[in-house]
């Protein structure tokens, strides 16, 4: 299985993680889901000329994006970890957990559906744990699967970077 495989594959369990780390925290303070992730989804449809007006199906295609980003993010480290030394795992979880909260959030930021300057402690504290729960597991799994892989054991190609892509475009229409 190359190590795009295994990453995607940690990705997703990544991405879990983010889930269940969200989800904690609303059932520990009682708040309710974010509606960002549906307002993204909104004003990109409205600017693509497809808008997407329903709630509930912003709020799906949303989600369904939160998981491609993740698993996305995991594929492409997987391609990155196996041509480069291993990583400490405080530094991928790190890296990891920034590189998903960047994806998710400049895009909502350039978009103007969310403005960081004024989320306050708490905002900033409920988007950085989830994050960084993706990262820790995304690199524990991706350690897991791939027992440790080593630059030379790599046997990711461009052809099948290539594939990943396609694939995750495909699921995107």
């Amino acid at each position: 299985m190359s190590t795009m495989i295994q990453g995607a594959i940690a990705g997703a369990v990544g991405t879990m993680a983010l889930d269940i780390t969200g989800y904690t925290d609303m059932a520990v303070r009682g708040r309710s889901a974010s509606g960002l992730p549906a307002e993204v989804i909104k004003r990109f449809s409205q600017r693509a000329g497809i808008p997407i007006e329903n709630d509930n199906r912003a709020s799906a295609v949303g989600a369904i994006g939160g998981y491609m980003i993740g698993v996305a993010i995991g594929a492409l480290y997987g391609a990155v970890r196996s041509r480069v030394p291993r990583a400490p795992l405080i530094l991928s979880t790190i890296a990891l957990g920034a590189a998903a909260m960047a994806a998710a959030d400049l895009p909502a930021t350039r978009i103007g559906a969310t403005d960081p300057r004024t989320w306050g402690i708490t905002g900033w504290l409920s988007d950085i744990f989830p994050h960084a729960a993706y990262g820790l597991v995304t690199a524990a799994v991706f350690d897991a699967v791939s027992n440790g892989v080593k630059p030379a054991e790599s046997t990711t190609t461009l052809a099948e970077l290539d594939a990943v892509v396609v694939e995750i475009d495909d699921l995107s229409d």
